[in-house]
């Protein structure tokens, strides 16, 4: 829950916001760049509530139904500031899909695994082309934090890239 816990009160940071729009800044900003998805963001937010980290209010305009606007709580803002001081210590092995795959190549046909690692080096260019694409066109309207993870993405990308061009070259 640390990760929904940051992501939720970071969101909150700048200002209460309506459940709508914490659900699409997470499915149109964070999930394209993160890959992150949330199924429902009414529990973690209904979590945090009672841990006095965000509070709720109803906000009604006109005859429309009711809407909850969260807020964080000086208290989520406490915990807010030492998830994301610790967050940039935390040191885990990120862990690739890929990697399952590398572990068993030992038992497929090297043609075959050569292939599909040249396949999915094509895919990995294509990728980063699109990034880069992404942000020469939108160069002065992407916000710098959005800006600094594409960034970070290309490099990890063409590690990955240069890495699988590596193994490539050691199958024979």
């Amino acid at each position: 829950m640390i990760e929904h816990e940051m992501l939720f009160l970071g969101l909150l940071v700048d200002g209460p916001k309506h459940g709508y729009e914490i659900k699409r800044r997470i499915e149109e900003e964070l999930f394209p760049l993160l890959g992150l998805k949330i199924k429902s963001i009414y529990y973690p937010l209904k979590k945090m509530e009672q841990l006095k980290l965000v509070e709720k209010d109803v906000d009604r305009e006109g005859k429309f139904p009711e809407k909850y606007v969260y807020s964080i709580t000086p208290k989520g803002r406490e915990i807010f500031d030492h998830l994301i001081t610790d967050s940039f210590m935390s040191i885990e092995r990120p862990f690739f899909n890929i990697d399952l795959s590398l572990y068993f190549l030992q038992y497929v046909d090297k043609k075959i695994a050569k292939r599909k690692l040249k396949g999915r080096v094509l895919f990995l260019k294509r990728i980063k082309r699109e990034i880069e694409k992404y942000v020469s066109k939108k160069a002065e309207n992407v916000a710098r934090h959005l800006k600094i993870i594409l960034e970070h993405d290309l490099d990890l990308i063409e590690a990955e890239i240069k890495s699988l061009t590596r193994l490539m070259e050691t199958l024979v």
